[in-house]
C-alpha cells in the first residue's frame, strides 16, 4: 500500500508518501508559511528536489500543491491520486479518543473538543484533515493520535489528586505524548532482542527538544512522564518539566505575571535555556559544559539526574526492567548523555559498553549493553511517520 502521512501545524504541513511494502518514504516534503506567504520543498527517494516560494493562503492550497508535485512529470512518484490508498494524520492530542480511527463526524468532533487541550497543535491538524478531504473525498482518512498509546495506563497512574468533580468536568488527567514514537521504538526493541513485546518490561526514553519517558509493560504503556500537557516530566529545551505547582502562584504574585506570561515562561523560557542562560540546544550545552561553563554543566547534570529517576521509578512500577531504549535527537546522538544516565545503574542491572556507545552507526538499531548487563540497552532511531503509515494500513485493511 501507498500511505500519505500528513503532519499539519498552524502554518505548516509536513508530508511523506510511504510504501508500506518496503517501509520506505518514496517522497517527502513540507509546506511552510501557510497563510503568510508560502513556500514548499519536496524531495523524492531518487534524489529529485523541488523548492519554491509559492502563495499558500490556506492548507487547502498547500495540500493541492503537494498532490500536484506527487503526480507531476518532473517530481512525481505516482501516476495518479488513485495510487494513494489512504491518508494518515498525526494528531498530538486525541482527547477522549482511545484508538486509531477513521475520520467521521464523531471522531472529528472529539478532535475539535481536544483543541482546548492542545491549542497549538490540534487546530492545524484539523485544517490538514479538511484539506485532505476536500481534495481526496473518496480516500480513507485515518487519525493516529500521540495520546492513544498511553490510554492503557491504569487509573492510579493517570489520575491527579484534585477534586474528582473538577477532573471529570474538565477532562483533567495524564494523557502523555510522543506515543507514536514510544510505540514504534518499543516494538523495534522487542524485535532487536528476539522477543515478543508482551514478554518484556521496557523503558523508552524519547529525548529531544521535547522529551518524555514511558514504562511499557507487556507491550502496553503503564506510565509516562508527560501529563495533562507536554509540559510535565523531565526538563526539556525550553520547558521546565515537573515543578512544585506552588511556584506558579508564587511567581504570579511576586513578578506580577499574567496567565499568558506564566505560560510563556514555563514553556518557552525555562528548561535547558533557562538553566544555562544561553541555549536550548543540548549540543551547545554539552560544548559549554565541557569548556567549564558552570550553568551549562548544571543544566546537563539536572537533566541526567531526572532521567535516571524516571528509569528507576518505572523499573519499580513494573517490578523489573528488561530493555532500556534511547531515541530521538538527543537520545540517538548524544553518547555522553547516555553514558552519564547509565552510570551507577548497576543496581538495576544496567551496564553499557562505552566503546559501543561512542562508536556506533547512526540511523541503525545498536545494542550498547556491556557483557553481563542484565538489561539490554539499545539505541533505536524513531520513525513516527512509518508508525503512522503502519497504523493507517492496519486500520484500513481491517475495515475493508
Amino acid at each position: 500500500m501507498k500511505i500519505l502521512v500528513v503532519n499539519a501545524g498552524s502554518s505548516s504541513m509536513k508530508y511523506q508518501l510511504i510504501d508500506t511494502t518496503t517501509e520506505k518514504a518514496i517522497a517527502k516534503g513540507i509546506c511552510e508559511r501557510i497563510g503568510i506567504g508560502g513556500a514548499i520543498s519536496h524531495k523524492t527517494a531518487d534524489g529529485r528536489e523541488f523548492e519554491e516560494a509559492i502563495n499558500l493562503p490556506t492548507h487547502t492550497e498547500a495540500f493541492a500543491q503537494t498532490l500536484e508535485l506527487l503526480t507531476s512529470e518532473a517530481y512525481g512518484v505516482i501516476g495518479s491520486l488513485d495510487e494513494i490508498d489512504a491518508i494518515g494524520h498525526r494528531i498530538v492530542h486525541g482527547g477522549a479518543l482511545k484508538e486509531t480511527a477513521l475520520v467521521n463526524y464523531e471522531v472529528y468532533d472529539m478532535l475539535s473538543a481536544a483543541c482546548a487541550l492542545a491549542p497549538l497543535h490540534n487546530p492545524g491538524a484539523l485544517k490538514g484533515i479538511d484539506a485532505c478531504i476536500a481534495s481526496c473525498p473518496d480516500t480513507p482518512q485515518v487519525v493516529v493520535c500521540d495520546t492513544v498509546f498511553h490510554s492503557t495506563m491504569p487509573d492510579y497512574a493517570y489520575t491527579y489528586a484534585l477534586p474528582a468533580d473538577l477532573c471529570k468536568k474538565h477532562a483533567i488527567r495524564r494523557y502523555g505524548f510522543h506515543g507514536t514514537s514510544h510505540k514504534y521504538v518499543s516494538e523495534k526493541a522487542a524485535e532487536a532482542v528476539w522477543d515478543k513485546p508482551e514478554n518484556l518490561k521496557i523503558v523508552t526514553c524519547h529525548l529531544g527538544n521535547g522529551s518524555s519517558i514511558s514504562a511499557v509493560d507487556g507491550g502496553k504503556c503503564v506510565d509516562t512522564s508527560m501529563g495533562f500537557t507536554p509540559l510535565e516530566g523531565v526538563l526539556m529545551g525550553t520547558r521546565c518539566g515537573s515543578i512544585d505547582p506552588a511556584i506558579v502562584a508564587y511567581l504570579a504574585k511576586v513578578e506580577n505575571l499574567s496567565g499568558e506570561e506564566l505560560d510563556d515562561l514555563l514553556n518557552k523560557q525555562s528548561g535547558l535555556l533557562g538553566l544555562s542562560g544561553s541555549s536550548a540546544d543540548m549540543r551547545d550545552i554539552t560544548e559549554r559544559a565541557n569548556a567549564g561553563d558552570k550553568q551549562a554543566l548544571l543544566a546537563k547534570s539536572t537533566l541526567v539526574y531526572q532521567i535516571k529517576k524516571y528509569i528507576g521509578s518505572y523499573a519499580a512500577a513494573m517490578n523489573g526492567l528488561d530493555v532500556l531504549v534511547f531515541t530521538a535527537g538527543i537520545g540517538e546522538n548524544n553518547s555522553r548523555l547516555r553514558e552519564k544516565v547509565c552510570d551507577k545503574m548497576d543496581f538495576f542491572g544496567i551496564k553499557i559498553d562505552k566503546l559501543a556507545n561512542r562508536d556506533f552507526k547512526r540511523g541503525e538499531i545498536v545494542d550498547i549493553s556491556a557483557a553481563g548487563s542484565k538489561v539490554k540497552v539499545l539505541i533505536v532511531p524513531t520513525n513516527e511517520e512509518l508508525m503512522i503509515a503502519k497504523e493507517t494500513k492496519r486500520l484500513t485493511e481491517k475495515t475493508n
